[in-house]
């Protein structure tokens, strides 16, 4: 049966930029050499010829002077890695023609910390080997690693050197052997989802965590409540999620400890945030004492005392349930109209000798030492830092969202920043090309050594006015692969040309398919549609 395409201008355009882009670079020559891994490691060996075959018993050694893998992270993520590796396939090849040394026996690996804490900063460093053909000797694999995140990390490019072999019906590992020594270039590299805008269901936010792992992303930034909606059950307040959508788009404090089970057991933090004073109409649902006044509902009511108290209230039920060391308090693109408006907080603002600003001021770092009395170090918004920051705590990293330079006036100022500059990272901006989230350096125009360490890493942002369940993961992929690299690969390694790694993202991509993920082609721009029928592998 033959298709037939009208030429509508969308079409004409993903045409031109496919042909534009597979033209100019449709294989690379590290995936023509082999290395096929995303993201890329700090230092990759491999051999030529020689492959094994994975034996259908290939099984885990764990070691370790202190290690005793008592939580079964390192475990579950072994059985993990085997589904991985058959990616849905039967396998069903009758292993015993092969000659006992072309087997792959198993995964020997060795963690040293007997910690299974997972927080900011935690080592996820390791080291992989296979090595080659050795008659008489059973084969395995050796992983080492610090912590038992660093293994995992090490289990996900394993699972990259496996392929499934069509014609011997077996799993393989090819050009033997393979030594990796691999760790992140900065400790924070995040994805932002919003569950505001839209809701998103539980399982929807758990294979979201899992495709983080596939790239290395560790910090998931929960979004939970804007303006919109309020789904988060909130024990000290139980009449805030009053302002969710519906009864059935909440979640529980059950369901918050699970998403937060679930994503550390992959090696994934969950930054929670909290967005004050703006962002928060949806509060006054349940709480109308929080607005301003009836008509003019945000942002929050700077002087009322219960405003404050509902703030300590969630970031103390927040404390029990996200242990990271962060919390982000928002700050962002606060209209302080209706604290002008209103007769009663007008008058508190005279009596205080406050203008609009400084009230804006007073509400951050109130909001602040809310967090800093639960224990937490504090995320904001970069408008804190542009307004008032050398009076932020000193504890604040600074998240950078409205464009590029931020960071830099940032660690100026001995603070530390996390980059999201909208311009390159922002999800939800439809037409921001892969190319430029590859490119997006986090530490543009820093040269001290000092203030480099300041930028803890980047983030990339899906906000979610145009995503739901429907169509989240492919707005998400592959375009965070592409920055999921930046961030994780020594500056030296990445490629000066985007062109030079088509072929390696667009296996990757594929990769995130055959897994069950939804990945966008890469040949196309953000949440684009194939442009015709072809191999996922140069679409």
């Amino acid at each position: 049966m033959a298709l037939h395409y009208h030429s509508s201008p969308i079409l004409l355009l993903q045409l031109f930029f496919y042909f534009s882009v597979s033209f100019a670079a449709p294989r690379s020559n590290e995936t023509a050499g082999g290395v096929r891994i995303w993201p890329l490691p700090v230092s990759v060996t491999h051999g030529g010829h020689h492959r094994f075959y994975v034996a259908k018993d290939f099984h885990l050694i764990t070691e370790g002077s202190n290690f005793s893998d008592a939580s079964r992270i390192l475990e579950d993520g072994f059985s993990r890695l085997l589904d991985l590796v058959r990616v849905a396939h039967v396998v069903d090849a009758n292993l015993s023609r092969f000659a006992s040394s072309s087997l792959l026996h198993g995964i020997h690996i060795v963690v040293s910390s007997p910690s299974d804490e997972l927080q900011y900063g935690v080592d996820e460093s390791y080291r992989l080997s296979v090595p080659g053909p050795a008659p008489g000797k059973p084969a395995y694999a050796y992983l080492k690693a610090r912590t038992v995140y660093g293994a995992l990390h090490g289990l996900q490019t394993f699972s990259q050197l496996c392929s499934f072999n069509f014609e011997s019906r077996v799993i393989e590992v090819r050009m033997v052997p393979w030594n990796i020594i691999d760790q992140p270039r900065f400790s924070y590299r995040g994805l932002l989802i919003d569950t505001s805008r839209h809701y998103q269901p539980l399982p929807v936010i758990k294979k979201v965590i899992d495709s983080m792992a596939y790239a290395k992303l560790n910090v998931l930034h929960w979004h939970i409540v804007d303006t919109q909606s309020f789904p988060l059950e909130i024990p000290s307040f139980p009449n805030l999620w009053f302002g969710a959508y519906s009864k059935q788009e909440r979640y529980t404090i059950a369901d918050a400890t699970e998403i937060v089970r679930y994503a550390q057991r992959r090696g994934v933090s969950v930054l929670a945030e909290v967005d004050v004073p703006g962002h928060a109409l949806s509060w006054g649902v349940g709480y109308p004492a929080l607005w301003p006044s009836k008509d003019c509902q945000q942002p929050l009511d700077v002087s009322n005392e219960f405003t404050f108290r509902v703030i300590n209230g969630i970031l103390s039920d927040f404390s029990k349930i996200f242990k990271y060391r962060f919390v982000h308090l928002g700050g962002d693109e606060v209209n302080t109209t209706c604290w002008t408006v209103t007769p009663h907080i007008r008058n508190w603002l005279r009596k205080k000798g406050m203008k609009e600003s400084d009230a804006y001021k007073y509400f951050v770092l109130r909001a602040q030492k809310i967090a800093l009395s639960h224990g937490y170090e504090l995320v904001n918004w970069e408008e804190t830092f542009n307004d008032f920051g050398s009076e932020l705590s000193r504890k604040t990293v600074v998240h950078n969202w409205l464009g590029t330079g931020v960071a830099q006036k940032v660690v100026a100022a001995g603070l530390r920043c996390i980059v999201s500059n909208q311009d390159s990272w922002y999800l939800d901006h439809i037409d921001t090309s892969w190319e430029q989230f590859y490119t997006n350096e986090p530490l543009q125009n820093i040269k001290d050594p000092r203030q480099q360490k300041l930028v803890i890493g980047g983030e990339v942002c899906m906000w979610g006015e145009v995503v739901d369940a429907s169509n989240i993961e492919q707005t998400i992929w592959p375009r965070a692969a592409a920055a999921a690299e930046r961030l994780w690969t020594p500056y030296d390694n990445l490629a000066k040309d985007p062109s030079q790694v088509f072929a390696r993202l667009a296996h990757f991509r594929c990769l995130l398919n055959q897994r069950g993920i939804d990945a966008a082609p890469v040949s196309g721009l953000g949440r684009s549609a194939p442009w015709g029928p072809g191999s996922c592998f140069v679409q």
